[in-house]
């Protein structure tokens, strides 16, 4: 007899999917209704809807739909926004795929409800949606299915993905005048060395003066990129490879992610993310009943950056072994004294998932302090360094002018 697949709603209201034996597609919906499923949708085994097949066979031709930053941060928002309005998951990828303008959200709604229809989760069915959804997007996802609480998540991943690309938009932004300011810096220079120094120095030989120390140096250093500008560029593109193989390996990758966060300006954001990430992510999943030795496996699963990882992954092991979170915290040396006291108090008290709430309202505060400060250091740095080549060469310049009229006036 053939087999059919359907999706159905029970009696709970929750969505199921399953297979039928049966002889005609009649008999399946008497079946499900004897079962009292209510049938949304009932088809022969391996047939597609012709909206499926459309989405497969452009899915096949082109790939999986990739998201922009900007694109990811609205889908996530505009699901969140129809599960918090009460829709069921399906439904709201519906609405998604039907109203969404913008064609790669459409598309990405698109296969994640389709996929959702045949009894995917929703955590696998984003790994096939689309390669946006990174492993720590899915991570949480897959934590708020566990807690019941994909909502909560959901926002939360909003507010980082916003958190990120807005670090990267005000960094890119206040960076614009100081790289403005180099380049024409490095225009300066370049002009300086082959058209004007050629002149003042022939003055200079002219008078019989001899070029000051700090122009003869200029010169010469000029001189040498001339003459040896493919080797330097080499020895840099030959070191940057072997810097990017290096990376690729495990021992590199985690020393590469260790050493991120110990890089002035840059790495007590990098932390300061990750705490504030760590805190909200175990407040939604404690405050929604998941046990702490699940919770904090999802984080581990979900944390790209190696470093952390091993430290998380020594911490599942000890908490998974009797020890309490704060000791085992602790143990690591890689967490905050004032986090660890708060994690030991929150356990001592019943109340961890309220501990970890604080502490990530805590670290957000310090997160957009942190981000403030690096945008405005950076760019003052830069023009620094770039205010001093600027006044070198300036000083090269007057020197070399005063010592040529100080030649000719003296003959």
């Amino acid at each position: 007899m053939p087999a059919f697949t359907y999706t159905a709603i029970d009696v709970a209201g929750k969505q199921v999917s399953g297979d039928l034996v049966v002889r005609n597609k009649s008999e399946a919906y008497r079946e499900l209704e004897s079962k009292t499923l209510t049938p949304i949708t009932v088809m022969p085994a391996g047939e597609d809807t012709p909206a499926r097949s459309s989405r497969k066979a452009a899915a096949q031709q082109t790939g999986p739909a990739k998201l922009k930053r900007p694109e990811l941060v609205l889908f996530t928002e505009e699901l969140a926004d129809l599960l918090d309005a009460g829709m069921q998951l399906e439904r709201a990828l519906k609405i998604l795929h039907d109203r969404q303008a913008n064609k790669s959200i459409k598309a990405v709604s698109g296969i994640l409800r389709d996929e959702i229809r045949e009894g995917a989760r929703f955590s696998k069915a984003l790994e096939k949606a689309s390669p946006s959804f990174d492993e720590l997007y899915r991570s949480l996802v897959a934590a708020g299915e566990a807690s019941g609480s994909l909502p909560e998540i959901l926002r939360r991943l909003v507010v980082n993905l916003k958190q990120l690309f807005d670090l990267q938009r005000r960094t890119m932004g206040a960076m614009i005048y100081p790289i403005t300011v180099m380049l024409a810096c490095v225009v300066l220079i370049f002009v300086f060395s082959t058209v004007l120094m050629p002149s003042l120095s022939e003055m200079m030989q002219k008078t019989g003066q001899d070029l000051p120390m700090i122009t003869d140096l200029l010169i010469k250093f000029t001189d040498f990129m001339g003459a040896w500008w493919w080797l330097l560029l080499g020895i840099l593109v030959g070191s940057f490879v072997l810097f990017r193989l290096y990376i690729s390996t495990a021992n590199g990758r985690e020393w590469w992610d260790g050493y991120k966060m110990k890089i002035p300006a840059f790495g007590p954001v990098i932390l300061g993310r990750f705490y504030a990430q760590f805190c909200h992510t175990m407040s939604n999943l404690i405050n929604n009943g998941v046990p702490l030795l699940n919770s904090l496996k999802l984080i581990e699963r979900g944390t790209p950056n190696k470093y952390i990882k091993r430290h998380l992954e020594s911490v599942v092991l000890d908490v998974g072994e009797g020890s309490s979170l704060g000791r085992a915290m602790e143990k690591t040396e890689s967490f905050p004294e004032a986090l660890v006291d708060r994690v030991a108090i929150g356990e001592q008290t019943g109340e961890l998932g309220k501990a970890f709430h604080k502490a990530a309202i805590k670290y957000d505060d310090d997160l957009d302090i942190r981000i403030s400060r690096l945008t405005t250091v950076v760019p003052t740095v830069m023009l620094v360094f770039v205010a001093m080549i600027v006044g070198v060469v300036a000083y090269c310049m007057i020197t070399t002018i005063f010592g040529s009229m100080a030649g000719i006036r003296g003959r």
